[in-house]
């Protein structure tokens, strides 16, 4: 059983998303401020967290950049806004997904569903753990990445989109290919998710983000890395 954390100062909304994940099979524990999620946190194992962007005392993105210091579970942010900056302000400061209000609850237990599958698919076979590419090495059975013996901190979708292009050495992926393969769902208009996920990426990995060594853009088609 996976145990959710669903952190949102409108307690009708962490009542609502209680009732319906908890007859889905999910154990549910609840928090109402930024602060009060860290101290859950930090009291309970949690698989994933349910992460509302407006909220007093601590709001959700001073709170997800406090929580990203120690831990990388998945984070779905709830916000009131559509706007796509607000969405690329989640996503760069290590959100995994993005749901906004009003929202359905169907919606909702799916991307809890993808991003949770996502991030306990199992490890590669043991002689199978390791992809180095230039000074870069992935370890997919401690999922630990460092560049250059400098270890990088990567949320999980950072961390499966650099896993799928260093598998691929030098092959072009589509963000649409890249959203398909990493999100596991219909990649309409993913193409601003998967270049703020790269941009991200880019920044952690990169010595000189505006001048890359290995992840390249192939304009009009997609990415690839390179071996640096």
């Amino acid at each position: 059983m996976a145990r959710i954390l669903v952190c949102d100062d409108e307690r009708d909304i962490v009542r609502a998303l209680k009732i319906y994940l908890t007859a889905a099979g999910y154990e549910v524990l609840e928090a109402y401020n930024g602060k009060e999620a860290l101290d859950v946190v930090g009291e309970n194992e949690v698989d994933l967290i349910v992460l509302d962007v407006m909220m007093p005392v601590m709001d959700g993105i001073e709170a997800i950049m406090k929580l990203r210091e120690n831990y990388d579970m998945p984070v779905i942010f709830l916000s009131a806004k559509s706007e796509d900056q607000d969405k690329i302000l989640g996503l760069n400061i290590g959100a995994d997904d993005y749901v906004t209000k009003p929202f359905n609850m169907v919606e909702v237990e799916a991307r809890i569903k993808s991003n949770l599958r996502r991030y306990r698919a199992p490890a590669k076979a043991e002689t199978d753990e390791t992809v180095v590419l230039g000074g870069i090495v992935l370890n997919d059975r401690t999922k630990e990445v460092t560049s250059d013996g400098e270890k990088i901190t990567l949320t999980p979708k950072e961390y499966e989109i650099l896993k799928l292009l260093m598998e691929n050495p030098g092959r072009v992926f589509s963000p649409k290919e890249i959203y398909r393969r990493v999100w596991n769902e219909d990649p309409f208009g993913s193409e601003s998710t998967v270049t703020v996920h790269i941009r991200h990426l880019r920044e952690k990995i990169e010595m000189n983000p505006a001048e890359p060594r290995y992840i390249k853009v192939v304009w009009g088609q997609g990415y690839r890395i390179e071996r640096g």
